[in-house]
């Protein structure tokens, strides 16, 4: 197995840095290695552009982050904190909230939920000038306490060390305060009147804003738990599906790259261009890097990780900690398949020697020889095995010998 293993390596690294069977000189070799650097960033952009193309959760389903955290939050002003974040101050050049969502669908995949839209329409009637007006008093009303909590902290400092001059008998003239006790207490006294006249100017408002009809036909639908659960139904099966979205159409990117660079490695090896052929190899290395790297994070993340993890939340409980243990038994098994499958079917001595005999090629570098050649004068590769029942020669990596018939010895295969 290692040896296979070691031959495919050897024969990985020959063919990338050799032009019939010539080693590349330094500048070649640069240049190649900057042509595969700019390819591979190229291929990444697309790739991530193409992940895009459809809908993320998010775009499709806009209104599920703000909805979850409405039903989830505990505070008493929750009802009013949801109407101010649909309110913007100034929306007199931009478009509407149901036609922000709208133009996320515009050139893509993909549609945005229409309880989101009908979300955005219950938004788009509270945002009104006139609310807009409320929500500007309040927070100037806000920041008025604010300024009023503060100087209540300095004069009650001040207060504190001038009752502490008082009670020493210090006179007045001594005291580094500028305000007396008693001017102090006055002070403090007016501006918690003041600060308890503005929270009740400031919580008449909100109640008033609250109660409006718009407002007020957006909370019943924001607690309708039977919109609710439709919505969050659709998030959750958007986001199982999404990396499958996804690594399908990653997939769709770079196989025909992948297909394209394929075509033209075989042709270039059967005419003997050996410089396409070598472009050609380091192209199709560099289109299936991106592959495989989004195949393990799909496995990673994807629907496949997320049935593993269902089953083991359902047996398991808490122990989460097992997925990874899945992982790592997991991952190796599936390599161990790939590796099999391109041993076996894909680069089978077996396969490739019929179809290179038949077409007078190297059984070893699929080079183009004379049909009585013994050694390929390419690569210098031996082309015949000697039967173990008639000892005439016949070609390797046949199942029968070409004189009598015989079927050879798996190890002689």
């Amino acid at each position: 197995m290692f040896a296979r293993i070691r031959r495919l390596f050897n024969l990985f690294f020959n063919r990338s840095r050799k032009i019939n069977n010539e080693p590349l000189n330094r500048v070649s070799l640069i240049v190649i290695i900057l042509i595969d650097i700019f390819i591979l960033v190229n291929v990444f952009t697309g790739l991530d552009d193409i992940s895009r193309w459809h809908l993320s959760p998010g775009e499709a389903y806009p209104c599920y982050a703000q909805w979850q955290s409405y039903r989830t939050e505990n505070d008493k002003d929750k009802d009013y904190g949801i109407i101010r974040q649909s309110l913007r101050y100034d929306n007199s050049n931009q478009p509407s909230q149901k036609q922000i969502y709208q133009q996320t669908e515009t050139d893509r995949l993909g549609k945005v939920s229409p309880i989101c839209l009908q979300y955005a329409e219950y938004q788009d009637k509270i945002n009104i000038p006139q609310n807009q007006q409320d929500i500007k008093t309040i927070d100037n009303k806000q920041a008025q306490i604010t300024n009023l909590t503060q100087a209540n902290n300095r004069i009650r400092a001040q207060y504190d060390s001038t009752l502490l001059e008082k009670i020493a008998g210090q006179s007045r003239e001594q005291s580094i305060n500028q305000v007396g006790a008693e001017k102090a207490k006055q002070e403090l006294d007016k501006n918690n009147l003041n600060i308890a006249q503005l929270r009740k100017e400031i919580s008449n408002l909100k109640n008033a804003l609250i109660l409006k009809p718009e407002s007020s036909s957006f909370i019943a639908f924001l607690q309708n738990s039977e919109q609710f659960g439709k919505l969050e139904q659709g998030y959750k099966q958007a986001s199982f599906w999404y990396p499958s979205i996804q690594l399908a159409f990653q997939s769709l990117f770079l196989l025909p790259l992948i297909f394209a660079a394929l075509f033209v490695h075989q042709f270039s090896l059967r005419r003997n261009y050996g410089l396409i052929a070598l472009i050609s190899w380091h192209l199709l290395v560099i289109f299936f890097i991106p592959l495989i790297l989004k195949i393990f994070e799909f496995l990673q993340v994807g629907a496949i990780f997320q049935f593993v993890f269902n089953i083991i939340r359902a047996i398991f409980g808490s122990l989460l900690f097992l997925v990874s243990y899945v992982y790592i038994l997991l991952i190796p098994l599936i390599g161990f398949g790939v590796i099999k499958f391109f041993q076996k079917i894909v680069l089978n001595p077996k396969l490739q020697a019929v179809n290179r005999i038949q077409k007078s090629r190297c059984v070893k570098c699929a080079k183009r020889i004379r049909q009585n050649d013994a050694y390929c004068p390419h690569c210098g590769y031996y082309q015949y095995v000697e039967c173990h029942n008639c000892h005439e020669l016949t070609y390797k990596h046949l199942p029968h010998c070409k004189s009598c018939g015989s079927l050879q010895d798996a190890g002689e295969l």
